[in-house]
C-alpha cells in the first residue's frame, strides 16, 4: 500500500489482524433484505428468533464497515467493562 493509500480503509489491513475474514459475499434485494447463507449461520450458531446488534465503525464522515454481533454477546461485553466501573464507584 503507498503512502497516499494508507489511510484509505477504516479497518487494518487483514494482513495486520488475524480475526478478521471474508466469510461470504451477501446481496441485499429490492426490500432491503439480505439472507446470511445457512453454512454461516450453522458455523456462528445463529437461530431463527435469535437479535442481531449492528455496529458501525465510521471514518471521515462515513460509514465504511459494519458487523453483526448477537445480542448475548455485546451484553457480556457491556457487563465486563461497565460491571468493574459500577463496582468502584458504589
Amino acid at each position: 500500500m503507498t503512502k497516499k493509500d494508507k489511510n484509505k480503509y477504516c479497518c487494518p489491513p487483514a494482513d495486520k489482524i488475524n480475526c478478521c475474514k471474508v466469510e461470504s459475499l451477501i446481496s441485499v434485494d429490492e426490500r432491503g433484505q439480505m439472507v446470511l447463507p445457512k453454512e454461516l449461520r450453522d458455523k456462528i450458531n445463529i437461530r431463527a428468533g435469535d437479535k442481531l446488534a449492528v455496529t458501525t465503525w465510521e471514518k471521515n464522515g462515513k460509514i465504511c464497515c459494519i458487523t453483526l454481533m448477537k445480542v448475548e454477546e455485546l451484553a457480556d461485553m457491556v457487563k465486563n467493562v461497565i460491571g468493574p466501573v459500577m463496582k468502584e464507584i458504589f
